[in-house]
C-alpha cells in the first residue's frame, strides 16, 4: 500500500481533518504512486497558523546564535539524507538526477549559510545629535510568516525563503505545491530532528483554494511570500495587501539571451540549449527567447538545433532531460507549439512528444526550437514553461536590446558577446532583475539577491542572501537618552 504522508502541525505528525488524501504520480510513469499527501482544507491551515502564533514569541526571543545552531543542525540531517531526498524529488517532480543532486545540495547549502546569518542579527549604531543619547536600531521579526512554494523547485525555494525567516525568529506556516510536497515536509522531519521548538515550522498539504487563502488572509499571519505564476501572484498579492500583510511574490518570466554579432555561435548555442532545455525547461528563469544578429543567425540556429535534437530524455534517474511535471503541463507546452505554427514561425527542431518505449507512458516533450519567429507572435510573448525556444533575428545590438525588453516579465536576461561595451550597455539597460553576460539566463548564486521586474515580481522585496533576511525583519529605532 502506497504511505500516507501527514502534515506537522505544533510539533507532531497528523492527518487532516477533512480525512482524504490525494496521490502523487511519478510524472515519467504515472501509473506509478510515489506517495499520498494530506487534502487540507481551512481548517487544517487555521490549525496551523494558530500553532505558529504561540510559538512566536519565544521564538523571536531564542537568541540568534541558538537559532542558528538548530538551522546548521537541519543542515547537517539533509546531508546525511541527501541520495535519500534526491531520489524522492525525481521521483515525484520528474527532474533529472544529477539537477536534483544540485537542488537537494543547494537547500544544504542555504541552510548552512542562513545559520551563520542568524548569529549577525542585530542592528546599527548611529550618531546621535545630543550629547548623553545612544541612537541606535534594532531588528525584529516581523512575526507569522506564510510561504507558498511552487512545484519546480520543490526543495530548493523552500529552502530559500524558510532559512531566512527562521534565522530572523519568525514563526512559518508553508503549503508546498500540491503536485510534489514530498521534499518540502522533509525540510519540517530535519527542523523537528534538529529539535526545533514546536509550533516554530507548520506544513499543510493541500489546495490554494483553501490553504493558501486562509494562510494569506488569517489576522495572526504578518507577511506572506509566494512563489509561483504571475496570474496567481497578482491574486495573492491583492488577498495579501487588502489584508494588510507585507507581502513579496517571485513570478514568471520571459527570458532572452541575446547574440552579439562577435558572438562565437557554438559557444552561444551551448548557452541557450542550456538556459532552455536544463530541467525541461521548468524554471522561471529558463531561456525562451534567443534574440540573434543576422550575420551569425544562420550558423547559431544549425548548431542550437543539434543540442535540441542531441537531449537524451527519458526518466531522471538515469537520463539528460526528464518529463514535465504533468499531463496539464505537457498539453500546455504542446497547446503553444501548435499556437506558434499557426502565427507561421518555422518548427527547426522537436515539437511534439518523443518516440520510444522508455517515453511512452511519461509527460515527455521534444526540446524545441522554432526559428521565423516574429516578436509579437505569443511564442515570443507569453511564458510556456517547456523545453521551447523562440529564435528572433535582429539587424544590430540596438534592435535586439530592444525586443529583449518588449515583453510584459523581467526575471531573468543573457548576452553573448565579446565586445566589453555592448556587455556593459545591456547590465545598463536590460529591463530584468538578473542580467548575465556570457551565461544561462538560469542559476543563482544564494547569497546574492534575487527578484524580477514587471510582472515577474511585485517589486517589493528581493529573496537570498541579506535581502532574503531584510524581508523578514523589521527595524525599531531607539533613541536612549542619559
Amino acid at each position: 500500500m502506497t504511505e500516507s504522508k501527514r502534515n506537522y502541525v505544533n510539533g507532531e505528525w497528523i492527518v487532516s481533518e477533512t480525512g482524504e488524501t490525494v496521490a502523487v504520480e511519478n510524472p515519467a510513469n504515472p501509473n506509478e504512486v510515489v506517495a499520498r499527501y494530506q487534502q487540507s482544507g481551512a481548517v487544517d491551515a487555521t490549525a496551523a497558523v494558530e500553532a505558529a502564533d504561540a510559538a512566536a514569541d519565544d521564538w523571536a526571543s531564542t537568541p540568534g546564535p541558538e537559532r542558528g545552531r538548530i538551522l546548521r543542525e537541519a543542515g547537517v540531517r539533509l546531508a546525511e539524507r541527501k541520495d535519500e531526498l534526491t531520489s524522492l524529488l525525481v521521483a515525484e517532480e520528474g527532474k533529472a538526477r544529477a539537477e536534483a543532486d544540485g537542488e537537494v545540495q543547494r537547500a544544504i547549502d542555504i541552510f548552512h549559510y542562513f545559520a551563520g546569518k542568524a548569529a549577525d542579527l542585530g542592528g546599527t549604531v548611529k550618531s546621535p545629535s545630543a550629547p548623553n543619547q545612544n541612537l541606535y536600531t534594532v531588528e525584529e521579526p516581523v512575526g507569522v510568516a506564510a510561504l507558498i512554494t511552487p512545484w519546480n523547485y520543490p526543495i530548493a525555494i523552500p529552502a530559500w525563503k524558510l532559512a531566512p525567516a527562521l534565522a530572523a525568529g519568525n514563526a512559518v506556516v508553508l503549503k508546498p505545491a500540491s503536485i510534489a510536497p514530498g521534499v518540502a515536509l522533509e525540510l519540517a522531519a530535519a527542523l523537528d530532528d534538529a529539535e526545533l521548538p514546536d509550533g516554530v515550522l507548520n506544513v499543510v498539504t493541500g489546495p490554494g483554494s483553501a490553504v493558501g487563502t486562509e494562510f494569506i488572509e488569517h489576522d495572526a499571519v504578518d507577511a506572506v511570500s509566494f512563489t509561483g505564476s504571475s496570474e496567481v501572484g497578482r491574486l495573492v498579492y491583492e488577498q495579501a495587501t487588502n489584508a494588510g500583510k507585507r507581502v513579496q511574490t517571485e513570478l514568471g518570466g520571459k527570458n532572452p539571451t541575446v547574440v552579439s554579432e562577435s558572438a562565437n555561435p557554438a559557444k552561444a548555442a551551448d548557452i541557450v540549449a542550456a538556459g532552455a532545455f536544463g530541467t525541461t525547461g521548468q524554471s522561471c528563469t529558463a531561456c525562451s527567447r534567443a534574440i540573434v544578429h543576422e550575420s551569425v543567425y544562420d550558423e547559431f540556429v544549425d548548431e542550437l538545433v543539434d543540442r535540441a535534437k542531441s537531449v537524451d530524455i527519458g526518466p531522471g534517474a538515469e537520463h539528460e532531460m526528464g518529463p514535465q511535471v504533468s499531463a496539464a503541463e505537457r498539453d500546455s507546452t504542446l497547446e503553444y507549439i501548435g499556437i506558434a505554427e499557426d502565427e507561421g514561425a518555422t518548427l527547426a527542431a522537436g515539437g511534439g512528444v518523443p518516440a520510444g518505449a522508455k517515453v511512452e507512458s511519461g509527460y515527455f516533450v521534444e526540446p524545441t526550437v522554432f526559428v521565423d519567429v516574429s516578436p509579437d507572435m505569443r511564442i515570443a510573448q507569453e511564458e510556456v514553461f517547456g523545453p521551447v525556444v523562440a529564435v528572433i533575428e535582429v539587424s544590430d545590438f540596438d534592435g535586439g536590446l530592444a525586443v529583449a525588453n518588449d515583453v510584459s516579465y523581467g526575471l531573468s536576461a543573457s548576452i553573448v558577446t565579446d565586445d566589453h561595451a555592448e556587455a556593459n550597455r545591456f547590465v545598463d539597460e536590460a529591463e530584468a532583475g538578473v542580467v548575465k553576460v556570457n551565461e544561462k539566463t538560469t542559476g543563482l548564486e544564494l547569497h546574492v539577491p534575487f527578484g524580477g521586474f514587471k510582472r515577474s515580481s511585485s517589486e517589493t522585496w528581493r529573496e537570498q542572501g541579506d535581502a532574503g533576511l531584510d524581508f523578514y525583519t523589521i527595524e525599531k529605532t531607539v533613541y536612549d537618552s542619559y
